[in-house]
């Protein structure tokens, strides 16, 4: 847990939204096994975005 909140202040979430990050990381790496961590990360920033002009996707 204090590592949570320690990640949790460095990235502007709440505890349980460090948590929630970290296990998205993990799902996606243990699915794509080959994908490296920074293209995770990039995908995640990405869906975290909101859509802009006319490619919105739900």
């Amino acid at each position: 847990m204090d590592q949570a909140k320690r990640d949790a202040a460095v990235g502007h979430r709440s505890v349980p939204k460090q948590i929630e990050y970290w296990s998205s990381i993990g799902k996606i790496a243990e699915e794509n096994p080959d994908l490296p961590f920074a293209m995770i990360r990039d995908i995640l920033i990405a869906d975290s975005e909101e859509a802009v002009g006319e490619y919105q996707f739900g």
